[in-house]
């Protein structure tokens, strides 16, 4: 007995022993790019803490980095009070979560991407959190996510489930954040935090951006400035419910937990299930927030957006020009005209479909996808004929996901409908959404576009559109005790048809739409070559609202378009030149009736096309600088510059009159200080003197444009001026 007694000690002696070993074992995770260092080290009970986030590096260096007391992935339990990025109820009841790094490995996934997962696993119970990161080398972009996963004996219940967690140590944090609704997308409003929590928020599920988008700006040490100071940008990748918040604690630290919102959408996990979060993709400058915005763009291009190598079309849609009210004989007219003008495609929008509920306005025929016999009695057949002999190209608008009561769809599966047992429906624009929670609802959401392209395969073009968010949340397909999963599964599954459409149509070029900017995500844009980021076209406001949406989100694919005057939202009137030159600042289109146009508003927008075709490549390919900005100055400059600085387009807008003049400078950036760039004025306006004259066809060196910069006055409300900047 005494024996057995000793041999127990002595195990228990060795255990703590290892345990101490354990404990003073230092691991060091280094995520680095081009020019950042992310680093985590574990603190002497094996907890892993964000220790540094900044410019990087030097290797011999790392090892003086200290351990904060900032965990990396922070559980509810024990002794943590801040907000947890994870909290989670295990199979035996217990609420709390202990977690201790296990191990970590690195590996390259591409020439350009280092993949880093770290296990995180409870002390006790067999529960693990894989950090997982995507590092972008050049671009110096991280993409961040977690993988929960467990093997405890029944269900474990998630309640809190971050994709990241950052945490700053720093003095003061500025954050900017991008609001608005309908029509009035991508505000942009900064302020100090203060101790607390901000959060910023969407618990809509679908459309989901349409109060706010899943963005923000971080200023660290001062208000973030344009082009120096220290600023995080980040943005999260999921179009469903989404939540960020900022904690500033009584030190003074920072901690920002981003993800999926968990308001209402407990989990249910079984084991050996693997629960993957969207991904949090961030990045920090020391050069100000106009580096954010070129490294999202250049990361972008090439991951973020679809085919983002390839060049964008112009197009006109017909939605402004006719709205529900056309034909035949309308539709082939406005084909006729956009081919005469220039335009590479045609598009039609609402109002096609629909017989025994025709789609003659939004209150009926959504879901049934069949051509309306009476506006088009010789089918789309007919128009898509028409388009060719015109030479012009064909899409067509969808909204696959949404249904109409007063629909054949509706009357078959009403059980397919998104809402609540025991209450009256409610609808919003007429609509409902349709449950892709459902597996059989995803497939009938797939067979509407694959036989729609099937039976059409000269369709070059679809605008998916989405107009309403989730009320009266409920699912005839999830059980009962998982109802609160619809608000994740319903976004799978709409991630999963744009998966199946895209693998089988990789030619069909795609807009993504929501009732303007409602769904505007980097889970959604690799699937899409372009976005409709507001149904707002009034030159003016989306001068502002692309200034905000450019931040993380690329101008080859924002599509801008040339609208009526007086504008049909805020009847607002501005010259044709100016609404030209705000929509060549993106992605060129039109949204108008032709036939309504004067001959010589017909000239220029053929002329500005032109034009614009022949300048499109530096928009959509070159790095984006701001020069004033809308909410600091009456007179608006931003340019964009080529890589290779071998061409710079310049776009300059007055917003208000100017009786003596604006005739501020315009600060060039990004060009070769030793090249010699000739300047030229574009898109003129015809018989009218522009003040840019007396710099037309002047030769100037990089460095003199950048540091003398170039000088003009400005006088008139909705005055523009756009002008090359090219390198001889």
């Amino acid at each position: 007995m005494m024996k057995k007694k000793r041999n127990l000690n002595l195990v228990i002696f060795f255990v703590l022993i290892t345990c101490a070993a354990f404990a003073q074992k230092q691991t060091v995770v280094v995520i680095k790019t081009a020019n950042t260092n992310l680093i985590y080290k574990t603190d002497k009970d094996g907890v892993l803490k964000q220790s540094y986030f900044g410019k990087q590096l030097a290797d011999a260096e790392i090892e003086n980095v200290q351990v904060t007391k900032l965990d990396a992935y922070p559980a509810f339990g024990k002794s943590y009070v801040n907000e947890p990025a994870f909290r989670a109820v295990h199979a035996d009841g217990n609420l709390t979560t202990e977690l201790v790094y296990v191990k970590h490995e690195t590996r390259e996934l591409a020439k350009d991407i280092v993949l880093t997962r770290i296990q995180l696993k409870d002390k006790f119970y067999d529960l693990s959190v894989y950090l997982c990161f995507k590092a972008y080398q050049k671009d110096n972009i991280i993409e961040q996510w977690s993988e929960i996963v467990h093997e405890e004996k029944k269900d474990v219940t998630l309640f809190n489930f971050a994709s990241s967690q950052l945490a700053l140590d720093e003095s003061s944090y500025w954050l900017t954040e991008f609001y608005g609704d309908w029509a009035s997308e991508m505000n942009m409003r900064e302020q100090q935090l203060s101790e607390g929590i901000k959060v910023l928020e969407s618990k809509l599920g679908v459309r989901s951006n349409q109060f706010g988008h899943a963005c923000f700006l971080l200023g660290v040490n001062g208000p973030a400035k344009e082009n120096d100071g220290t600023v995080i940008g980040g943005t999260l990748a999921w179009p469903g419910s989404w939540q960020l918040e900022f904690e500033v604690d009584q030190s003074k630290n920072l901690r920002v937990i981003s993800g999926i919102n968990p308001f209402a959408s407990q989990y249910i996990l079984k084991p050996k299930e693997i629960f993957k979060t969207p991904a949090l993709l961030y990045t920090i400058s020391n050069s100000g927030k106009g580096e954010i915005t070129r490294r999202f763009h250049s990361w972008a291009r090439q991951y973020g957006i679809y085919k983002g190598d390839r060049s964008r079309v112009t197009l006109l849609n017909n939605w402004e020009a006719t709205y529900f009210s056309f034909d035949d004989k309308i539709l082939k007219q406005i084909i006729g005209d956009a081919a005469d003008m220039g335009f590479d495609l045609f598009l039609l929008d609402d109002g096609w479909f629909g017989n025994k509920y025709p789609r003659n306005d939004d209150t009926a025929g959504l879901g049934d996808w069949d051509v309306n016999k009476k506006k088009l009695p010789h089918g789309l057949d007919s128009l898509l004929k028409e388009s060719e002999n015109k030479k012009i190209k064909f899409g067509i608008w969808i909204e696959p996901e949404m249904v109409n009561p007063k629909s054949e769809l509706y009357e078959k599966h009403p059980e397919w409908a998104i809402t609540a047992p025991h209450r009256d429906l409610d609808p919003s624009r007429n609509q409902l959404i349709l449950d892709l929670s459902n597996p059989k609802v995803q497939d009938h959401v797939f067979s509407v576009v694959d036989n729609l392209l099937t039976k059409y395969p000269a369709i070059a073009y679809l605008k998916w559109d989405c107009n309403r968010y989730i009320t009266n949340i409920g699912s005839s397909y999830l059980p009962a005790d998982k109802q609160s999963h619809l608000w994740i599964k319903y976004t799978e599954g709409l991630l999963s048809v744009f998966n199946r459409v895209r693998a089988k149509f990789p030619e069909v070029r795609m807009m993504l739409c929501s009732g303007g900017g409602g769904r505007i995500d980097y889970a959604s844009m690799p699937f899409f070559d372009e976005y409709w980021i507001s149904d707002n076209t009034d030159a003016l406001d989306r001068i502002f609202i692309q200034w905000g949406t450019t931040y993380f989100f690329p101008p080859i694919g924002l599509a801008s378009h040339v609208s009526v005057v007086p504008n049909h939202i805020t009847q607002r009137t501005t010259p044709l030149k100016f609404r030209f030159d705000v929509a060549m600042s993106a992605k060129l289109g039109m949204d108008l009736q032709p036939k309504d146009m004067t001959k010589a508003e017909k000239d220029f927008s053929r002329n500005a096309i032109q034009v614009y075709n022949g300048i499109k490549h530096i928009i959509q390919n070159g790095d984006l600088y701001r020069l004033l900005s809308p909410y600091e100055s009456k007179r608006v400059a931003m340019m964009y510059t080529l890589p290779d600085q071998k061409e710079a387009l310049v776009f300059s807008y007055l917003l208000k009159k100017e009786i003596y003049g604006d005739d501020q400078t315009l600060y060039l950036k990004g060009l070769d200080p030793k090249k010699l760039y000739t300047l030229k004025e574009i898109n003129k306006a015809v018989d009218k003197y522009s003040w840019f004259s007396a710099l037309e066809g002047k030769k100037y060196t990089g460095e003199f444009l950048m540091t003398y910069g170039v000088r003009f006055p400005m006088y008139n409300e909705f005055e523009s001026v756009v002008f090359q900047v090219i390198a001889d």
